[in-house]
């Protein structure tokens, strides 16, 4: 079992975790996560991989602004490419499932794959998500994508951590002011527009 060692505001770091692999999926989302980030020694890595989101003018949108933000602190950032085929494939089936079901955890389990396979690719062992700052997600469904990405990845290990902690919720919607970040009102697929 991993040692950690405790940060305040219930938010732990995985000990020896100086870089992250941080799958992102925009900008207002990974604001608030990056600057505790940097604040405790930990320097993230922005992977924005989200061939879920629908329509790629959408998608262009919230990668722009992702880009923005990184360049803005000086970060590493890397476009994982946009294959939205690719993601209804990995979704095929679920296509009906409601907001939050069974579709949502296939999705997780997919883009947090890629993001262990990245963190691998460049030599990271751990990788995280703002999907778990997000009240629209269920923290379970990410929880348990992120131990399936890291049982198919070996050599990397995800850090399963409630973003929405120690006022980051807060500060998030501060720094979306701070920034004028484009807010999008839904999650991302064409599925979820219609809940």
């Amino acid at each position: 079992m991993q040692r950690m060692k405790k940060q305040r505001n219930e938010i732990v770091v995985p000990e020896g975790a100086e870089e992250v692999l941080l799958h992102a999926c925009c900008a207002p989302c990974s604001s608030a996560i990056v600057e505790w980030m940097l604040a405790h020694g930990v320097r993230p890595v922005i992977f924005y991989f989200n061939p879920n989101i629908w329509p790629r003018e959408e998608y262009e949108i919230r990668k722009e602004e992702s880009k923005r933000h990184a360049e803005s602190l000086g970060l590493r950032w890397i476009d994982g490419d946009y294959d939205h085929e690719r993601w209804l494939e990995a979704v095929k089936g679920l296509e009906g499932e409601p907001e939050r079901g069974g579709r949502c955890l296939q999705c997780f389990t997919y883009r947090l794959t890629v993001a262990a396979l990245q963190a691998k690719a460049l030599g990271i062992q751990y990788f995280t998500t703002t999907l778990a700052s997000s009240r629209w997600k269920r923290l379970d469904q990410i929880a348990e994508a992120g131990q399936h990405a890291q049982e198919r990845v070996e050599g990397v290990t995800f850090w399963a951590q409630n973003w929405r902690k120690g006022g980051l919720q807060e500060r998030r919607n501060e720094l979306l002011r701070q920034y004028d970040f484009y807010n999008q009102q839904y999650c991302g697929c064409e599925f979820s527009q219609r809940s």
